[in-house]
Parts: C-alpha cells; sequence; structure tokens
C-alpha cells in the first residue's frame, strides 16, 4: 500500500480509515488477477495454460466466486496493515531528515520501505493464510475460513509455519526500493521538467511506473516466498507447489533447476496488468473519502470539489477548529 502525505486537517482514525476503505476496494476490484499471480507463483495446475486459460480453468473447476478467493483477508488486513504503516513511517522519516528539516528521494523511499517492512512482518500469518485459501479448491477447502486456517497451521504445522518464508519479505524490499529510487531520481528526465511541475497525473504515471519496476526486481523473493507459504504435508499435493523443497534457498535452487530461471517470474504479467487498476482506484478512492471526511471536519463546502468553506483557518487541527466554533458559538 502507498504511503499516505499526512492531511493534519484529519483525525489519525480518518487517514486510517481512508487508507484501508481505498485499499479494500482496489484490492476487491483487481482481485482475480491477484489470485492469477498467486496461483502462478505457487505453480498450481490452473496456471499452466497462460492468464485467459487459468481463468476458464478455475472458473470452471471451481465457480467465478473462486476468482475472488483470499480476498476477505487481504481486505482484513489491510487495515491492521495501514495503522502500522503509517505509524512507523512517521517514526522512520525522523531518521532520514536532515538539519533543516527536509528529507531526500532516497531517504522518503527508505522510509516508506522500512515501515512497509514492518507492517508487513507484523501481520505476516494472515498473508499465508491468503495464500492458503487462493490455491485451495473452494469446493473441497482444507479451511473454512480464516480464523480455521489459522487455527488448523497453527495446530497442524506449529506457529513457525505462520511465518514461513517472512524472511523474503525483508530481503525483498532491498530490490524493490532499489527500483522505486531509481525510477524517481531520473522522473525530471523522462518528462523533462521538474519534479516539482508535475501534474497529478504525471504523478499517477510516476507511481505506476515505479511500482511497476520495483515490483518486477523483486518478483523472484515473492515467487519463493509464495511458494514456502503454500506447501504444506498437511495439504492435497503439498499446497499445489511445482517443486519440492526444504528451505528458501532450496526453493530457489529447485525452481530454477526443474523450471527454469524464468520461473522466478510466473506471474507477473498478472501482477503488472493490475498496478494501474489497483492504484487508479485506490487513489481516487482515498481521494473521495478525504473530501468526505475533510467536509464532515468543516473545511470544505461539499465532498464533490475541493472549495474550502469561507472564513476557516485551514491551518487548525480538527479538534483545535471544533473548539474554535465551540468558542464562537459561545461568545455570540
Amino acid at each position: 500500500m502507498a504511503t499516505w502525505k499526512r492531511d493534519s486537517r484529519l483525525t489519525a482514525l480518518q487517514r486510517l480509515s481512508c487508507a484501508g476503505l481505498a485499499g479494500a476496494l482496489s484490492h476487491s476490484l483487481t482481485a482475480p488477477l491477484e489470485v492469477f499471480t498467486v496461483l502462478a507463483q505457487v505453480g498450481t495446475h490452473h496456471s499452466r495454460r497462460g492468464l485467459w486459460e487459468t481463468g476458464r480453468s478455475l472458473c470452471k473447476a471451481e465457480g467465478i466466486g473462486a476468482l475472488w478467493k483470499g480476498n476477505l483477508t487481504a481486505c482484513l488486513r489491510l487495515f491492521p496493515y495501514s495503522a502500522l504503516q503509517l505509524a512507523s513511517y512517521r517514526r522512520f522519516v525522523l531518521l532520514f531528515v536532515g538539519d533543516l528539516g527536509h528529507i531526500s528521494q532516497w531517504g522518503s523511499i527508505m522510509a516508506g520501505s522500512l515501515a512497509g517492512m514492518v507492517a508487513a512482518v507484523a501481520t505476516y500469518p494472515t498473508e499465508v493464510v491468503k495464500t492458503r485459501l487462493i490455491v485451495q479448491n473452494r469446493l473441497e477447502p482444507s479451511y473454512k475460513g480464516i480464523l480455521h486456517a489459522l487455527y488448523m497451521i497453527y495446530h497442524q504445522e506449529g506457529v513457525a509455519a505462520l511465518y514461513r518464508g517472512v524472511s523474503l519479505s525483508v530481503l525483498g524490499a532491498i530490490p524493490f526500493s532499489i527500483g522505486s529510487f531509481l525510477v524517481y531520481t531520473h522522473l525530471d528526465k523522462i518528462w523533462g521538467q521538474p519534479s516539482i511541475r508535475f501534474t497529478p497525473v504525471q504523478n499517477f504515471v510516476n507511481g505506476c511506473l515505479a511500482a511497476g519496476v520495483a515490483q518486477s526486481l523483486s518478483f523472484p523473493f515473492e515467487t519463493v516466498k509464495r511458494k514456502m507459504q503454500a506447501q504444506s504435508p498437511c495439504l492435497p499435493h503439498h499446497g499445489g507447489v511445482d517443486v519440492h523443497f526444504a528451505g528458501m534457498v532450496d526453493c530457489f535452487k529447485q525452481t530454477v533447476k526443474t523450471k527454469g530461471v524464468l520461473a522466478l517470474w510466473n506471474g507477473l504479467t498478472a501482477n503488472l496488468l493490475r498496478i494501474v487498476p489497483y492504484f487508479g482506484v485506490m487513489f481516487s478512492t482515498f481521494e473521495f473519502c478525504r473530501r468526505v471526511c475533510l467536509y464532515r471536519n468543516g473545511y470544505i463546502d461539499s465532498p464533490l470539489t475541493y472549495k474550502l468553506t469561507p472564513g476557516v483557518d485551514q491551518t487548525l487541527k480538527p479538534k483545535e477548529l471544533q473548539e474554535f466554533k465551540l468558542l464562537g458559538r459561545r461568545s455570540f
């Protein structure tokens, strides 16, 4: 999830709600592509015929609802993930702020990457559950739901299974950060103008481009992580993983040995196709939710526009503005 620029006119709960709702809606609308990506990374039999055939095969075998397997888990995960990411991002920013109070592009990316890493590790068990729910047969499920999956994984495989592959979230953050940095440091050359003049559309394109490059570089780590999350002796066909391995390094070796090095990027097409609609829906939803909150707080005239409410000091925080209005009524 993106790191949102803090608006002091919103409360912490409102910022979290906006980010969570935006993420949930964007993920729900692009969930089928997420399912295709995970199935291709794991290497299940549904994913061995191309993107279109994967969808057809999956719907024929398990029904159209299979395109949204694991989506509820992903949506519920967004709220604690967003809260941890927003909170830790503000802490990490302090580490990279210079003496004059400014932060470099690299510092900002590093702060965002570290914040995302903290949130990912803290909520990692829900990611394992999401992967298991996606790879299982929806009509003959091993897990009946989120809580049942958490209980069964813990009961049958131990707590370590809920964190299988977590180190790859940390390692994958390195190429992800490098990819983001390479894009953002060359944007002025790409557009032929300073970054301070970028329009909202250009900033949206920049975000999608950075995400595409960063995710492509870190994708092998994601692929191995998905295989490790899915593999289990307690599941039919060991979770449907296309290679057998004993650990992280062995998973890399076996994948390259049996499937070829390009197999580490299986599912990348579906993942890249997901970027534009995902970020488009997420940012537009976040901005609309933000306008609704600003309207409720009294800063703008309507949630449909950015027209400021006349006579309202936009530098006041929500609580300060309410106290100011209450004081004005009492004085009147």
